[in-house]
């Protein structure tokens, strides 16, 4: 393959990480949802080893475990950060709808630049 073919296949590829991390944030803000709903805590560490052992058992390379594990973190932490704006809001707006104001300002989205 050419370099241009090459990159139009990585450029593709992207596309499709980016649908499939969208799709994850979707899955991840209908768990936070359920979290609320039955008072579990969005931080789960032996939820989150599962999915390390799970990528892990995955992983057929070239990447190294230890270097699919640090992209895994850094999805979950975004994830869980979703998470957490989620609830937040909703916190907020169930507030606001009884009348009650919370004094916060909007949650963080997490787009610190």
């Amino acid at each position: 393959m050419t370099l241009e073919e090459l990159r139009n296949k990585i450029d593709e590829l992207d596309r499709q990480l980016v649908e499939l991390l969208s799709e994850r944030a979707r899955a991840a803000q209908m768990i936070g949802h359920l979290k609320v709903a039955t008072s579990l805590p969005v931080y789960e560490p032996a939820r989150e080893k599962v999915i390390y052992a799970n990528v892990r058992a995955a992983n057929k390379g070239p990447l190294p475990d230890i270097e699919l594990t640090h992209i895994y973190e850094r999805i979950i932490d975004v994830m869980r950060a979703l998470q957490r704006n989620e609830l937040a809001s909703e916190k907020h707006a169930r507030a606001k709808a009884q009348g009650q104001g919370t004094g916060a300002d909007a949650p963080e989205t997490g787009n610190k630049q």
